[in-house]
């Protein structure tokens, strides 16, 4: 088992072209089934959203592929399905 705190330390990696895309922010979980359906990983500073609140990236549950000890590696959706808040 691992707690939503472990995985906030681990930096979320993109296996396609190994960028560091963040940090663990928030999860976004089905309330009815209990299951994770997203990761939502903060925003970087560099662009700030209309009301100041950084831009944050949401990758799908399906979207990840592995949670290892330092890292979590991801596949970003095709261009245009990343979602930002």
């Amino acid at each position: 088992m691992m707690k939503i705190s472990d995985m906030q330390t681990k930096d979320i990696v993109n296996i396609d072209d190994g960028s560091r895309l963040g940090n663990l922010g928030d999860l976004d979980i089905n309330l009815y089934t209990g299951q994770i359906e997203a990761i939502i990983i903060n925003g970087t500073g560099k662009m700030m959203s209309f009301f100041g609140k950084q831009d944050e990236v949401i990758i799908p549950w399906s979207n990840i592929i592995k949670i290892g000890a330092d890292c979590i590696l991801v596949q970003l959706p095709p261009s245009g399905t990343v979602t930002s808040e």
